[in-house]
């Protein structure tokens, strides 16, 4: 009986290796600093070796979803590797990228034509050992079409966003997680005037063999931020003290 839960669990820790999950049993879970977001996954480990989708329906939900990722980027950039960003429509200003600590020149940007261009130069670029990523903007994508994109991380290790714009959050995909970023508005700080750091409502809609759940989180100038939840108690006795003091 003990071999067979021994085997049990051997393949269990194999099938999370192989969708990107490193093993946390030899050490300390290698985390990226996303808060308790990282805890919604397997072992609190973020999967790099996987396709993460992104629902973009609106344009500000897409805009959104760029400042996060670029704020993933500057993690899984950290090593000086390239990221490859293909798309038909693209909105991204380059410049913006280093408000999140990316350097817009190691992006490289490929805009083509058509949705089945975009495939293929992602599925191609998902290959190449030396990316540390690639973003593909699209439409939709299909079933078939994610098994090929998710099979091409498998081999390279290489973290893959699709940013899709159907807004099917029931469609069928094998991405590991799947993400609908909503901006919220920014808080200054320290009394300062201006805007504050870009703030969203993170929803980890899916994850396999985690635990989804919503967020709030932000850029905090270097790094990720994770933004408590204010009940109404919380925010009602904070007014109050401040109408005491």
């Amino acid at each position: 009986m003990d071999a067979k839960k021994e085997l049990f669990q051997k393949l269990q820790q194999d099938i999370l290796l192989w969708q990107g999950f490193k093993s946390t049993s030899s050490g300390k879970a290698e985390r990226i600093g996303l808060g308790g977001i990282e805890d919604s996954f397997p072992g609190g480990v973020f999967p790099k070796k996987a396709i993460h989708e992104f629902i973009t329906i609106a344009p500000e939900d897409a805009a959104a979803s760029d400042g996060f990722i670029a704020g993933l980027l500057a993690v899984l950039m950290e090593n000086g590797a390239a990221c490859v960003w293909v798309s038909t429509s693209r909105r991204l200003f380059p410049a913006s990228l280093s408000l999140f600590n990316v350097e817009p020149e190691r992006i490289i940007f490929i805009d083509v034509q058509s949705e089945r261009d975009v495939l293929w130069i992602a599925e191609e670029a998902l290959k190449c050992e030396g990316l540390a990523a690639v973003v593909a903007e699209l439409n939709k994508v299909s079933l078939i079409e994610s098994r090929r994109l998710q099979l091409a991380v498998e081999s390279s290790g290489v973290t893959g966003f699709i940013l899709r714009k159907d807004g099917n959050k029931a469609a069928s995909t094998v991405a590991t997680a799947r993400w609908k970023i909503s901006p919220l508005p920014s808080e200054s700080h320290d009394g300062m005037p201006g805007l504050g750091f870009p703030r969203w409502q993170v929803e980890l809609l899916k994850v396999r063999n985690g635990n989804p759940g919503s967020f709030v989180l932000e850029w905090a100038g270097e790094k990720f931020k994770e933004v408590k939840k204010l009940n109404k108690q919380t925010i009602w006795s904070d007014l109050e003290r401040r109408q005491i003091g």
